[in-house]
């Protein structure tokens, strides 16, 4: 089997794995669920219009500051949707699986043993200040 037929197979295998139909179930609910989308559709929309505002040559930085609240409140109710807390635990379950998986393979090319090298959590340093967020 060559390479790129091992590659194939290695998809066929993720999307066999429960962390996978788990991600794709839930996608789908997202996708059904009218208030989510409605949200959504509210972010995208306030967002387009707080990049307008700021092309403007004479923007208006009351209404740009208020616009900025109210994208930030939408952006906690999207958040806060059971669904897209279910879509964001389940992306982070696929984001471990793949990183996983990559290193392995990653490491393998560069040398180290196939059988023993994985993926290593970082552990958190303490310091926000370069930080993407927390789990």
């Amino acid at each position: 089997m060559d390479m790129i037929e091992l590659a194939r197979e290695i998809g066929r295998e993720i999307q066999k794995d429960e962390r996978y139909l788990n991600a794709k179930r839930i996608e789908r609910n997202c996708d059904e669920d009218k208030e989510l989308q409605q949200l959504i559709g509210e972010f995208n929309l306030k967002r387009m219009a707080i990049n307008n505002e700021t092309q403007k040559p004479n923007r208006d930085e009351d209404k740009l500051q208020k616009m900025n609240l109210e994208l930030r409140e939408l952006y906690t109710k999207v958040l806060s949707n059971e669904n897209m807390r279910a879509f964001n635990a389940a992306k982070q379950d696929m984001d471990a699986m793949l990183r996983r998986i990559n290193t392995i393979i990653m490491n393998s090319a560069e040398g180290e043993d196939p059988n023993t090298t994985d993926y290593v959590e970082e552990s958190c340093g303490g310091n926000c200040g370069s930080c993407g967020g927390c789990h």
